[in-house]
């Protein structure tokens, strides 16, 4: 198993984690194949998914390193605890919980607390966060960002909700570390058939436009 700073480190490398929220458990593991096989290495199962455990134990035996697979919608310390002895790769929470904090520090997991204002985001980061989830990103936009990184440029912030394929450059451009996408790349509209290949062709895509974007701009 990655060390923590490596998990972090290759989050702000690809720049990109796929959060998968589905009410049917005999989908989790055919997206995250899907969304591997457009690129994606980086998956989050929430723990609204039934069943994300379980497949986040398979996962992680099938994937033997080639994947780094995180656990969403913590919010308290016995999911937290939870996520952790199933082997997640990180911990994601969409609020700002510090026992949560406290408990990934002990156990040296990655975590990613969620926060909205200037003054949970700073308390997530102060507190021991790896990175700082700005959630729900898409109310403010991309320009939220940049208003964030203004007093706060040493905190290194993932928004999600409202980002997708169409705008996650936008949201790197104003400064992000790496975008979280959910339902706009798991979900992209269409019959049911043909689902998966949709998904990879979002993927696929999303990959290109992260790839061309610059890692390092001005904020």
């Amino acid at each position: 198993m990655m060390r923590g700073s490596e998990v972090t480190a290759r989050i702000e490398q690809e720049r990109v984690v796929a959060v998968i929220r589905t009410q049917a458990p005999e989908d989790l593991l055919p997206l995250a194949e899907a969304i591997e096989a457009g690129g994606i290495g980086i998956l989050e199962f929430t723990l609204t998914s039934p069943k994300a455990l379980q497949a986040l134990e398979q996962l992680t035996d099938a994937a033997s390193g080639r994947l780094l697979v995180g656990v969403g919608t913590v919010l308290d310390t016995e999911s937290c605890r939870a996520a952790i002895l199933a082997g997640a790769s990180f911990v994601v929470s969409p609020t700002l919980n510090l026992d949560v904090i406290r408990l990934c520090r002990r156990y040296s997991v990655p975590v990613i607390p969620g926060a909205f204002t200037p003054t949970e985001v700073l308390t997530a980061w102060e507190s021991g966060a790896d990175l700082v989830k700005v959630f729900p990103a898409g109310r403010l936009g991309p320009g939220y960002l940049r208003d964030l990184h203004g007093p706060l440029p040493q905190v290194k912030l993932v928004p999600t909700g409202g980002v997708g394929p169409e705008n996650a450059v936008e949201y790197l451009l104003a400064g992000a570390a790496a975008v979280a996408v959910g339902g706009k790349l798991t979900a992209p509209g269409g019959p049911p058939e043909g689902r998966l290949a949709r998904v990879t062709e979002a993927a696929e895509s999303l990959v290109a436009s992260v790839r061309a974007t610059p890692s390092t701009t001005p904020r």
